[in-house]
């Protein structure tokens, strides 16, 4: 069973490879870019317009106070951490050995 599928998998990629291999070609074909020329020509500019629309979107200018920004997270290192973790280990009691039967 398993070298019938082998089998049928390897005509069928065969197959495949030989239905691509004329549009493979190894001649070069050179890239043909169209050109728009009105791109390049001179003309007026448009009217202004606003990028916001009719949205009640205000903005101001100066300084506003830090307290307005939260507070920034202080994390502790991960150096402290695994030291406070490998004192803790260390202080705490270990367990009897208990064997029940």
């Amino acid at each position: 069973m398993k070298t019938t599928l082998c089998v049928l998998c390897f005509f069928c990629a065969t197959a495949a490879f030989a239905q691509s291999a004329p549009i493979l070609s190894g001649q070069p074909a050179p890239i043909q870019m169209i050109e728009h020329p009105e791109h390049a020509m001179q003309h007026a500019m448009a009217l202004e317009t606003s990028l916001l629309g009719s949205s009640a979107y205000s903005y101001a200018q100066g300084e506003q106070p830090l307290a307005q920004f939260g507070t920034l997270k202080q994390e502790t290192p991960l150096g402290d951490v695994a030291r406070a973790y490998r004192k803790e280990r260390a202080t705490t009691a270990k367990p009897a050995k208990v064997m029940e039967n």
